[in-house]
């Protein structure tokens, strides 16, 4: 079993992306940590065995970076992928520079978090088979199999780009909007917006929140999880 720590500042995020590793066969959460220095001590913590890291990159106590740099520093070497919604080429190839082995962009779904993990376990066997000098084929192979990772689907008739205009919409609201609010503000139908604020609930990037009126059914709305 592939012994993992899931780091996030938001508890949800936590929450959730450990019940992810739970659901990949192969692997087993062994922490969890809700910031920079609870991460740290855990991995200067010689009992957890931990082999991989689910890292996010901002949290109020330090970046991702800052603990990835330090676990260099410790000797240590786990393995880390950044789990984040932080995009900046910048801070991208500052990952890739301190050894970071995949970097999953929120909001993905399930089956993009799968990939990642079941590619990550294709290369930590094939470290595993090789026996004194690799040749330069079975080199290539170890590497791609972190590549080889099919690109997240969209629901049929969503666009990027409005998911991210949608998705922007609802994290810098000041509080939970509903599907007709967004779709005013964005310039579309109110079922338009409810198809792309239902993506978002379902990869787990806003939750859905009832919002009690007049008399009848209470209004859906959506608000972000941070983290």
């Amino acid at each position: 079993m592939i012994r993992v720590l899931v780091v996030d500042d938001d508890a949800l995020a936590l929450e959730l992306h450990a019940a992810y590793v739970a659901r990949v066969p192969g692997f087993e959460v062994v922490g969890h940590a809700a910031g920079a220095r609870a991460a740290l001590t855990a991995l200067a913590d010689p009992d957890r065995r931990i082999d991989l890291v689910l890292l996010d990159m901002t949290m109020p106590d330090g970046t991702g970076l800052d603990v990835a740099r330090r676990v260099r520093a410790m000797g240590s070497r786990v393995d880390i992928i950044a789990v984040t919604a932080v995009r900046d080429a910048a801070t991208v190839r500052a990952a890739v520079s301190i050894g970071v082995v995949q970097y999953l962009i929120k909001p993905f779904a399930f089956g993009a978090f799968r990939e990642r993990l079941e590619a990550y376990r294709a290369y930590v066997d094939g470290l595993d088979r090789a026996a004194g000098e690799a040749t330069q084929s079975e080199v290539d192979a170890l590497l791609g199999s972190l590549r080889t990772v099919s690109p997240p689907t969209m629901p049929k008739g969503l666009s990027d780009e409005t998911l991210q205009a949608v998705a922007e919409r609802v994290r810098t609201a000041s509080g939970a909007v509903s599907s007709t609010e967004v779709g005013e503000s964005e310039g579309m139908s109110r079922v338009t917006a409810r198809r792309y604020l239902e993506h978002l609930a379902d990869v787990g990037r806003v939750r859905r929140e009832p919002r009690y009126g007049g008399q009848g059914r209470p209004e859906i709305t959506y608000a972000w999880v941070r983290g």
